[in-house]
């Protein structure tokens, strides 16, 4: 299960509209890939179809696709938005990361 933040949600809903995506019948694809200073980097875009091994939730209102592969990595994380002084974009907590870069965007088991 990954759970969303209320303002991730909203920033999501909002990027969904932007880009011609509906937040009541899209998705947002989250994945892991190889590479970024911590060995894998999240992947994180706007989907209209899921694929067959694809894991499908939903929190906070907002549907969520996970490739299988993806999903070992990301079992328990929250998807945040933050948006501060330092910069504003996306934050996963995943539980399962032992070590983060700096930027947050990538991670290590």
């Amino acid at each position: 299960m990954i759970k969303v933040s209320e303002a991730a949600k909203k920033k999501v809903v909002e990027l969904m509209a932007e880009d011609g995506y509906n937040s009541a019948t899209d998705f947002v694809r989250v994945g892991v890939k190889s590479g970024g200073c911590s060995g894998l980097s999240y992947d994180l875009k706007f989907d209209k179809e899921q694929q067959g091994d694809d894991k499908v939730f939903e929190d906070n209102g907002v549907r969520i696709i996970v490739d299988k592969k993806s999903f070992l990595y990301l079992i328990g994380t929250t998807l945040e938005y933050s948006g501060g002084l330092n910069g504003s974009g996306f934050v996963f907590n995943n539980p399962n990361a032992n070590r983060t870069c700096g930027c947050g965007e990538s991670f290590s088991l």
